[in-house]
């Protein structure tokens, strides 16, 4: 059995359930409107995120409604950020397809990340219950927030590692944290079971944007996107973060200061880089990432009682921080 099908093995039948009702949110009988949202609905993509909606939901109680509505919202949220964070960062991709800015304009692609969000809305309005609405619609405001963030990280010549934990917690962990919490909350988890798969979904969302951080710094045949990218769009991540901070050097201050300026080249982003990596910035991100993994072991270890379910979430940890791409 493949890894996918371990981690989905549990809720396999809900999952299915889960695709059918997704793509059928994802669609609309008006033209224009139905072919931008087909275009989206090709994308695919593993997701990770609805599983572990169900997964949690499992561990506590069974699948329900109100279990499949939020997964649904969580994952039109998401994908509505998507759309509107390739206009913002003037993206022509999105996994390998053009970008819906990109295959139409910018403005067909605010507006149907407009449609996608209140259609995530509407979703969540169906489980009938404030506890979910009230965490989707804090969830909206910390993406948007975690994207001003990193805009304004730009403007700060500090080299703030805290800063960077601030923006991927905003950016990245807040969905999975909501994706574990809801699927607690949607079959009535006590308070204590909903803040233990909180703070598992958040562990698990930082370890996931960790490894994708780590891909910028090998070649792009090794994980499909140019070595350096996120340096060229300006955002420094944790493993050079580390090695400026604890072996200092005048020149990879001033390449780095540049990155944050936008003004930075390739080949000194390649400089940077190589001085990332002979210093030890990947062994200290793949430490934290260890770390944050255990944590979220003893989670399996003392919150899930199913043998099935355990095996899952330990293969769905396992899974995301030795992903390749």
């Amino acid at each position: 059995m493949d890894t996918l099908s371990v981690i989905k093995s549990p809720v396999q039948k809900e999952f299915d359930t889960f695709v059918s009702l997704f793509s059928a949110a994802l669609s609309h009988p008006d033209g224009l409107l139905n072919e931008v949202l087909s275009h989206i609905r090709q994308r695919g993509g593993k997701r990770m995120r609805p599983l572990l909606t169900l997964l949690m939901a499992a561990n506590y109680g069974t699948v329900n409604d109100a279990t499949q509505h939020a997964a649904i919202g969580l994952e039109l949220l998401h994908t509505a950020s998507l759309v509107h964070d390739d206009v913002v960062d003037e993206s022509d991709q999105r996994r390998g397809q053009a970008s819906v800015n990109a295959s139409f304009d910018n403005k067909v692609a605010v507006l149907t990340g407009d449609f996608i969000l209140s259609t995530a809305l509407l979703h969540v309005a169906h489980t009938h219950n404030d506890h979910i609405i009230r965490t989707l619609a804090e969830l909206g405001r910390t993406l948007s927030n975690g994207e001003l963030l990193q805009l304004n990280n730009f403007e700060d010549d500090g080299l703030n590692e805290q800063a960077y934990y601030d923006i991927i917690r905003a950016k990245t962990a807040s969905l999975f944290e909501a994706c574990a919490q809801l699927g607690a909350l949607s079959v009535g988890a006590s308070q204590d079971d909903v803040e233990a798969a909180r703070a598992f979904g958040e562990k698990v969302g930082l370890i996931f944007q960790i490894r994708d951080d780590i891909f910028d710094y090998y070649d792009a045949s090794e994980i499909g996107k140019p070595t350096g990218n996120d340096m060229m769009e300006g955002k420094l991540t944790l493993p050079v973060l580390h090695v400026l901070r604890q072996h200092p050097d005048n020149e990879m201050l001033a390449i780095a200061k540049k990155v944050k300026e936008g003004t930075v080249n390739s080949q000194e982003v390649s400089t940077l880089v190589r001085y990332t990596k002979e210093k030890g910035g990947i062994e200290y991100a793949e430490k934290v990432m260890k770390e944050m993994h255990n944590e979220a072991c003893r989670f399996i270890e003392i919150h899930v009682k199913r043998s099935d379910i355990s095996t899952s979430l330990t293969t769905f940890l396992d899974f995301i921080i030795q992903r390749k791409k």
